[in-house]
């Protein structure tokens, strides 16, 4: 009588390609649906512009600083500045005067 295989060597030989198969299939759907994948990148694409624009904002906050820097330069001192900033804060003024506050 011929003599026959057991069934359960070729489930064994099975088992690694089934393992990386899965591997494979866990890699593929991090990579896709992941914090850095590819379904991410509309969201950080959104999130770039809206950092553009503060980054912008900011820019042009620091321009306005530097600007109010040079002009209190003790070298060359605006006299507008200096006057509107004892105004404001040393609440000094003349009883004529009227101060309208601009923010």
């Amino acid at each position: 009588m011929p003599q026959r295989k057991p069934v359960i060597k070729p489930a064994k030989q099975a088992i690694a390609p089934g393992i990386s198969l899965v591997a494979l299939l866990v890699i593929a759907a991090y990579a896709l649906l992941g914090p850095t994948g590819v379904l991410a990148w509309g969201d950080y694409r959104q999130r770039l512009e809206v950092q553009k624009v503060e980054l912008a904002r900011l820019h042009d906050q620091r321009d306005a600083l530097r600007n109010r820097v040079r002009l209190l330069d003790p070298r060359a001192v605006d006299p507008d500045l200096v006057s509107e900033l004892v105004r404001r804060d040393l609440n000094v003024a003349h009883p004529d005067e009227i101060i309208v506050p601009l923010k």
